[in-house]
């Protein structure tokens, strides 16, 4: 079973799209805490979910669950914490989210998780997708 992860930020529409597209992704799960920020231009939830259907056929569901709090998040950007303390507090958070469970429960193949870091390094996405993927035999995690 394939799980993709994609960011917005720093992509066009056309880019962001055409890479959901190739890569046949069938739904996207988006793990943002907030997906109504005027900031997030087509990514916006309800923008989002349309151009997805319209473009490429792609289901959408927001999953806020598998998201850090705002007070993790604040932490780490506004105060800016240091990485490995975001990684423990979000770690110890899918711990007592169960989220592995939550995650078999829901996921299916080609199933992507989107948020809004450009690159997965520094994104609660890729600590997901390797959570996820510790708990889930035979999922294969790709970053777009």
């Amino acid at each position: 079973m394939k799980l993709f992860t994609i960011g917005f930020t720093k992509k066009s529409a056309e880019q962001f799209f055409t890479r959901l597209q190739q890569a046949r992704v069938k739904r996207i799960l988006d793990v943002r805490l907030n997906n109504t920020s005027q900031l997030a231009g087509f990514a916006k939830a309800a923008d989002l979910q349309y151009f997805l259907r319209a473009i490429g056929g792609i289901e959408y569901l927001h999953l806020p669950e598998f998201a850090p709090t705002q007070e993790v998040l604040d932490a780490f950007k506004k105060e800016k914490g240091a990485w490995a303390d975001y990684e423990h507090q979000f770690t110890a958070l899918m711990h007592d989210r169960r989220l592995a469970e939550s995650a078999a429960d829901i996921l299916g193949d080609s199933d992507c998780l989107l948020c809004s870091e450009d690159t997965p390094e520094h994104c609660h996405r890729r600590l997901l997708a390797e959570y996820i993927r510790d708990h889930i035999d035979n999922l294969e995690v790709i970053h777009l």
